[in-house]
């Protein structure tokens, strides 16, 4: 799921003069309307977190909600900005993140992922392998689904071998293929084998398309889990009501009652509900949104530091992009801090144009930070023959703070030698109209579970959504070798590798990794940030209670 705020319609082929009359002054000024004491008050908070790591609280949450015994009971309503007739209670069908968070209210997968992105036991009590191969999976004996029936290896195997099948249509067949066989060798114990190693398996079934459905499901009309909830009400397009499971299998979870979960795409509208108390959860809340939440009295919001970016890209084969100093330039000229104050109103944390966010177990630590250097940057343009050119840079409301992005690069440019000629394109369309179809233009990437499908997706030689059309062979060697590679320390090592080579040579630059915002009314208790995404990861339904 790509954590995009609300597109608003722009006029197509604006003129680089427009451009020139835009707003830029006005975007710092309001900036520095967010004062620095609420900034740092929010900051504090966020800071304040700590990570509860055990199979039954995965969830960060606010030490002060930590130390509080969480209260049973109440209802709450959560609006997100995603939502249409073609919304689902199967779980291989979920086609954006108001679908996986109703899947995680209703089921369960064999493992969860945490705050890491690291895998830990949830239906599997044990995933063991001697080569990334071949697996044996053994899973508790004490879960029953909402029917009453008992999660035994069937149900298993029915669920993952169904992504397999054309007729189930799961967004997930393409994964799922590396799936060789699923067999039951017991009531609770299966064995999978891949077509080829892949170390990262307990970790692709931790996702919200891999959770198990009973054995045999295909009426999805009402949804059949193990999960903290009960299905109550499924209306696709208006809205899904969860009730307690009392025989959840994590005692004493989950806390509420009942949750109610609709959409309002327009965010204006999210924060007016919260704030009139209408709902008591909203995402996502655009960052010029903050301060409003703020200085209510009912109302707070959670930064949720994602992987997910908005990125420069330098297409390869058309013209100047081909070549590794204009690449570099376009880096160097990059002014970090700036962007993430002014596009992102301070919320996000710097990148160094790679796309392994800090935080994540396998980011590589040793790479020194790329600076804004516009000596650099002139050297580099010099040597690549572009100083003193005009070139088009493509941007839109679709791809998240782009156009302040763009704003930004082309004053620095100016400085440098080259001249940006913005085109503000409408957000309608943009992905499909206009994401790699120009030699400069911005692209975004959201959060992956793991770094081999987000190598895989965006950086591999003959991946689809290789966005700068970038080829290394190294490259794609480590990615095979690093995918099978069961010891931990040389698979870091590997990956480490990997992130140095894009940092040098893709033609790809990202200033920053992105917040996901979430809106919330202070009564709700037990929230805190996952590194997936919003709504704690798509999971915050069987972690939050009401203050008594």
């Amino acid at each position: 799921m790509k954590n995009k705020n609300q597109a608003n319609n722009q006029p197509t082929n604006q003129s680089n003069n427009d451009q020139n009359n835009s707003p830029l002054a006005d975007l710092i000024a309001e900036d520095m309307s967010f004062s620095l004491s609420r900034r740092s008050v929010l900051r504090g908070m966020i800071a304040g977190g700590i990570m509860a790591a055990t199979a039954g609280g995965l969830m960060s949450m606010s030490s002060s909600a930590y130390a509080q015994t969480p209260v049973r009971g109440g209802r709450i309503k959560v609006a997100t900005g995603a939502g249409s007739t073609a919304d689902t209670l199967d779980p291989a069908k979920g086609a954006n993140y108001t679908d996986y968070t109703r899947a995680f209210m209703f089921y369960n997968g064999l493992t969860v992922l945490d705050r890491l992105m690291a895998p830990q036991m949830a239906l599997a009590t044990a995933f063991d392998t001697n080569d990334a191969i071949t697996w044996s999976v053994k899973l508790r004996n004490d879960i029953v689904f909402h029917d009453g029936g008992p999660l035994t290896s069937t149900d298993v195997v029915y669920s993952l071998i169904r992504h397999k099948d054309p007729q189930t249509g799961s967004k997930a067949a393409s994964v799922a293929q590396q799936i060789e066989e699923v067999k039951a060798v017991g009531p609770h114990e299966v064995v999978i084998r891949l077509v080829s190693a892949n170390a990262d398996l307990p970790a692709i079934l931790g996702t919200a398309h891999f959770l198990i459905v009973r054995d045999g499901t295909t009426d999805f009309s009402k949804a059949n889990g193990t999960g903290p909830f009960r299905c109550a009400e499924f209306e696709p397009g208006v809205r899904s009501i969860g009730v307690r499971n009392e025989n959840y299998w994590k005692p004493g979870q989950p806390y509420l009652d009942e949750v109610e979960l609709f959409t309002i795409p327009d965010e204006a509208a999210r924060v007016n509900a919260l704030l009139a108390g209408d709902v008591d959860l909203i995402n996502p809340v655009n960052a010029r949104s903050v301060t409003r939440i703020l200085n209510s009295s009912n109302a707070t919001v959670q930064e949720a530091p994602t992987s997910a970016f908005t990125n420069l890209v330098m297409r390869d084969e058309l013209g100047p992009m081909q070549n590794p100093d204009f690449s570099l330039a376009m880096k160097y000229l990059l002014d970090r801090e700036t962007i993430n104050q002014i596009g992102f109103r301070s919320f996000g944390t710097i990148a160094n144009d790679h796309p392994v966010a800090p935080g994540h177990r396998y980011h590589f630590g040793g790479l020194p930070q790329r600076p804004y250097d516009l000596d650099k940057a002139k050297y580099h343009l010099q040597k690549s023959g572009m100083a003193g050119s005009t070139i088009p840079l493509v941007a839109s409301e679709a791809s998240t703070g782009s156009v302040e992005m763009a704003q930004l690069l082309q004053l620095s440019a100016q400085q440098a030698g080259l001249k940006l000629d913005i085109k503000r394109v409408s957000a309608d369309g943009y992905w499909s109209n206009h994401w790699l179809k120009h030699p400069l233009h911005f692209g975004s990437v959201s959060a992956r579970p793991t770094v081999d499908l987000l190598f895989s997706l965006f950086y591999q030689s003959e991946a689809a959504w290789n966005q700068s059309q970038w080829k290394n062979d190294q490259f794609d060697q480590l990615l095979v070798a690093a995918r099978g590679e069961i010891d931990d320390a040389k698979r870091k090592q590997m990956y480490a590798d990997m992130q140095v080579l894009v940092h040098e040579q893709c033609g790809t630059a990202i200033p920053q990794f992105n917040s996901s915002l979430d809106g919330h009314n202070v009564k709700i208790k037990g929230y805190g940030a996952h590194p997936l995404g919003g709504l704690m990861g798509y999971m915050f339904a069987e972690h939050v209670w009401l203050e008594a």
